[in-house]
This record gives structure tokens, sequence and C-alpha cells, in this order.
């Protein structure tokens, strides 16, 4: 099977996806985290009505400035008189403008006399906080799709919104697969084995979208077992997500069990690190066979993987956030498959610079918490010290709210 590039795999991925989540409707403490189903619109004005941005006095402009008397005090929260005219009202952040008054005279600027507070002069509207001027009636605040932020919550509530409609999470199975792979906390580690990364990075990786995970932990190398696993998954899950077990040696299973039990649609991508990625469906159940490099598990999980799950849980796609930077590196040979390497970046604005890390191995881990972003590099392309180059945060990459 030859190598597909990545735009054609994803167009053939995400157009595989056409189920829709369920609906439920949550309180909003437990909406964190969770995609928004339908559209939601203020039913009032924030602020609902003028008030004051700072402590001080307010006053009607034109009787500025002046010694004035103080007719009344204004906490927030308290609902003001008239002011009375000629003179000042004593205000607190957040309090309601009373009838009369179009301006706030800082505290600190104002003196205490035997006569009253004198004020300096004041221009009409200064340090008022207009009605609607953060949300008027109508506004939409959120829309289907959109994944809810701590921000997002608190501007709900804002309104007064004390549930909301979002898409009941996914449930995705992770399995990993290798007879080398052991736990965290199972004991020292003997010759030949190492400490299975891929299974916490995965589960971590789909928690982090609002997404349930199934954990059906590490599969042997052995046809039989893989397989067995593989129609478990496919009846206790939505979608399926495996690592390892997918490229061209005697001990990669996955790929056949899922050819056996169903249809391989994509193998083989042409990008560097993650060539061989499996999609397709095992009992009728979407499944990516991702490779079992750590670096290339999670670069594939991010790039391959999400999209589809994010489309899938209702979640609106926008491009990861990509910007140039002058590579600080040189790439004197051109692949071919398109690259992602793993950069540090120096400086800001114009100085900013894109330093490739100097060991990119697929099987180098402690590289993705060390960068920062990572440098694309089209097939065909070389790449000399200065050349601008995009780069994607690895921010972007791991933000429930981009594909």
């Amino acid at each position: 099977m030859a190598l597909t590039a990545l735009s054609e795999a994803m167009a053939t991925i995400l157009g595989s996806c056409t189920a829709t989540p369920e609906v439920e409707v949550v309180p909003l403490d437990q909406a964190l985290g969770r995609f928004c189903a339908q559209s939601v619109t203020a039913g009032l004005a924030v602020p609902p009505a003028d008030n004051s941005a700072m402590d001080g006095y307010a006053v009607c402009s034109r009787d500025v400035p002046a010694v004035l008397t103080v007719s009344q005090r204004i906490p927030a929260g308290s609902v003001p008189l008239p002011l009375a005219a000629g003179t000042a009202a004593r205000i607190f952040t957040g309090a309601e403008m009373p009838e009369g008054a179009d301006a706030v005279v800082l505290q600190e600027t104002a003196e205490e006399t035997e006569q009253g507070i004198r004020l300096p002069a004041v221009q009409v509207g200064q340090h008022i906080r207009r009605r609607g001027n953060d949300i008027q009636p109508e506004d939409q605040l959120v829309g289907p799709g959109q994944y809810l932020r701590p921000q997002d919550i608190g501007l709900l509530a804002s309104v007064g919104v004390d549930c909301v409609a979002v898409f009941r999470p996914l449930t995705v199975a992770i399995m990993t697969t290798g007879d080398e792979l052991r736990d965290p906390g199972s004991g020292d580690l003997q010759p030949g084995q190492i400490f299975n990364s891929n299974r916490f990075s995965l589960g971590a990786q789909i928690r982090a979208l609002g997404m349930t995970v199934v954990d059906l932990g590490n599969v042997p190398d052995d046809p039989a077992q893989i397989g067995s696993m593989l129609e478990r998954a496919a009846t206790v899950a939505e979608c399926i997500v495996t690592a390892g077990g997918v490229s061209v040696g005697e001990e990669d299973h996955v790929r056949s069990q899922i050819e056996a039990r169903g249809d391989l649609a994509l193998w083989k991508l042409a990008i560097k690190p993650g060539k061989p990625v499996a999609f397709g469906t095992v009992k009728e159940t979407p499944i990516f066979g991702l490779p079992g490099n750590p670096v290339s598990a999670w670069i594939t999980f991010s790039l391959v993987a999400k999209p589809w799950l994010l489309k899938r849980q209702g979640g609106s796609l926008r491009p990861a956030f990509r910007f140039p930077v002058r590579a600080a590196f040189t790439l004197a040979r051109a692949g071919s498959r398109e690259e992602f390497l793993r950069v540090s970046l120096t400086g800001q604005g114009e100085t900013m610079r894109a330093n490739a890390l100097t060991n990119q191995s697929s099987g180098v881990l402690s590289g993705l918490s060390e960068a920062d972003a990572v440098a694309v590099i089209p097939a065909g392309t070389t790449v000399a010290s200065g050349d601008y180059l995009e780069v994607i945060p690895l921010s972007a990459l791991l933000d429930a709210g981009v594909a």
C-alpha cells in the first residue's frame, strides 16, 4: 500500500465520521471540559446598569471642579437615589450609578475640606462601565461544538445560566501491544523490558479532550490475544485507539487483526515521525492503529486521531494555530515525507528563532517535554538557517478546541 499524504488521509478519515453524539443537560458546575450542543444567548445585559469602575465620587460633570457636599453613600449591591443637584455621591467599585450622575471622580484625586469634598474636572462617562458594555441581550455566548473552558463557564454564569446542553462524552478504548512493555509500579525492569509510556500518554490525551477512556491495558505480541482484545474493544467503545503492532515486522499483528475482523481504509502515511498509521473498523467500530514509538504515537494521535475524535464528539473543528518563524538550523537533505520536527523557540517577534532539538528520534519522548513547538517541513524541502518555516505550538496540538 502506497504512502498517503496527511491531507488526503484526513479527508478520508473525517469524511467517514457521520455519527452524531447524544445530548444531555448538565448543571453549569459540571460543564467544564464538555462540548456545547446548542447555542446559548444572553437574556439580559451585563452589566445590567451603568456602574462605577472605581472607588470615588459620582458627579454631574457640569458641577466640577468645585467643592461639593456628599449627599449619599452607594456601596455595590445597593439601589441609589437620584443624585441631588450640586452634590456628589460617595460610590464604590461595581455600584450602580445614580440618576443624574454622568462621571466618577477617583477618590485619589479628591480632597476633604471643612466645606465638603474638593473635586477636579472630569469628562462625561469617565470611570463608568456602561450598561451592556460586556454583553448585550441576545448576544451569542457559546455555540454548538464549542469546548467549554473555565472562562466560558464564568461567562454563562454572568447571565444567570445554571445548566447547559452538552454532548455526551465519547467512549474510547485504548490498548497497547508489546511483550517488552511493563507498567510503572509493576517492579524492576528485567533485561529487554521497558516501561509502557504510550498507555498513559494516550489515556491522558483522550481525557484532556473530555472523553471517557476504557483502558484495556497491554496485550502481548500474540495474534489471537490481540484479535480477541480488539473484538472486546469494539463492544465497549465508540472508537478504538491502539499503539504498536502496525508496522511491517513479524511481531506486528494489529494491522492483520484489523483486516481479519473488519476493514482497513488507510495504512502508511507520508509523514515523519509516524509512517505506520492504520485506520479502519473492527466490527464496524472505528479504530486508529498508531505506531509504537512514543513520539510517533503522540504526534499521530494529535494530527490524525484527535480531529476525528473531536468531530465525532460534536466539536467544531478549527485548524491548529501556525505561525512563521525563522529557522536556526539547517536541513540539507530533502525528505520524501512531510516532517514534524521538535523545536524550541527563542527570542520574540522578529527575533524569534526555531531551534531543532538535537535528537529527533521517534523513541526520545523527553524531546516532547523540551520542545515548544513542531516545525512543519513539507516533503521535498530543504531548510537553510534563516529560512521562514511554519511551526505549530505543542499547546495547540493539545488544545481540545482545535484539530
